[in-house]
């Protein structure tokens, strides 16, 4: 199985015939630390350069990257690449996805399109331009978002925290979902459910953390900058999947299409953040992994720090590669693959082949 690469390094990624090198800034070459497993090649972070001369990279201290083993790249480090690289990256169909100083998404190098189904893009539009039809998906991904939500919160309500309000005030609102006629509708039935959702945040972590609501541009605390960071991890992982089917990425149902955005990605978040960015919170945040050393506040914000970011990155990482059983397939998947299966099941459905019931946690 092919695996996400995440580099924190400063350094330059380079290709020669069809092998990728990674090769380090030369300042701090003897604090490269070892990949997060044995086998894994993720490198840590050092320094930029702090005058404007050309950076010097260590070429005998360079890293293989073997080609046929990566799935995407998220790239956190300064990074340092050509034209040569981004056509090869192109030519193998991987993704690089880009953060900035700060740990904040800034985009993606999305290759061209090589799963191409010109009858599933014209149902796509369909289906999006259709009013009766965009609904229907709409109202999917809120239930499947809201009941992931709600598998969260029982479980935290069956052991310390008492959360039977926020329950009660979520299935209430997840109850009108039919009711809403259009998608403004039910983006503001969507939002009173999060609102309560993140109003039980301080009884599962106890209280550690000043976290009152939902702050996004920027994160004003430690957790909305995790949070933010979480739903960018959820966003990317998203974006690599719908790449590796015939989905458009532009065009979504609960999201809005624009501009300088892959919304259906956004969409399919929704429905996975509760399991992949919310509970490594909940468990990184109560179990001291992270603590308020990890962050930095500055000009009234909050970001994670770059050792932060390493661990919330090894955590999600472990978990997008575990394990379990399907209930349908009778097979073991890994979590990423739950992604993939989202995406061919949205398929069956904009095709008329099968009802669309959005992934749901059963266990």
């Amino acid at each position: 199985m092919k695996r996400s690469y995440y580099i924190f390094n400063a350094g330059r990624l380079r290709r020669k015939d069809n092998t990728l090198f990674f090769e380090p800034s030369v300042a701090k070459t003897d604090e490269l630390q070892p990949a997060i497993n044995a086998d894994e090649e993720i490198f840590s972070d050092t320094p930029t350069d702090k005058d404007d001369a050309a950076p010097a990279f260590d070429a005998k201290q360079k890293r293989v990257v073997p080609i046929d083993d990566i799935d995407s790249f998220c790239v956190f480090g300064e990074i340092t690449f050509n034209t040569r690289f981004l056509n090869f990256l192109a030519q193998q169909n991987i993704p690089a996805h880009i953060f900035n100083h700060y740990g904040f998404y800034s985009g993606s190098y999305y290759p061209r399109e090589y799963l191409h189904s010109g009858f599933l893009l014209v149902n796509q539009v369909e289906h999006y331009a259709t009013p009766a039809k965009r609904i229907v998906i709409a109202r999917k991904f809120v239930e499947g978002a809201a009941a992931n939500m709600l598998k969260n919160l029982r479980y935290y309500d069956n052991r310390s925290a008492d959360l039977k309000r926020q329950i009660a005030d979520m299935e209430c609102y997840a109850a009108t979902l039919h009711s809403a006629e259009d998608v403004p509708m039910l983006m503001g039935i969507e939002g009173n459910i999060r609102q309560s959702y993140y109003s039980a945040f301080p009884a599962i972590l106890k209280e550690q953390y000043d976290f009152e609501k939902r702050v996004k541009h920027p994160p004003d605390n430690a957790v909305n900058a995790l949070i933010s960071f979480g739903n960018a991890m959820v966003y990317t992982a998203c974006l690599t999947e719908i790449y590796r089917t015939q989905l458009s990425p532009l065009i979504s149902f609960l999201h809005e299409p624009g501009e300088r955005r892959f919304s259906l990605a956004l969409d399919l978040a929704e429905i996975f953040k509760p399991l992949f960015a919310d509970r490594i919170i909940f468990k990184m945040l109560n179990q001291k992994m992270l603590t308020e050393k990890d962050f930095d506040k500055a000009l009234n914000f909050c970001y994670l720090k770059p050792d932060g970011r390493k661990a919330f990155v090894k955590e999600f990482e472990e978990k997008m590669t575990t394990t379990i059983e399907h209930r349908r397939l009778k097979r073991k998947v890994s979590y990423r693959r739950l992604i993939r299966l989202e995406c061919y099941k949205l398929i069956k459905y904009i095709v008329h082949a099968e009802e669309y019931e959005p992934f749901k946690i059963w266990w």
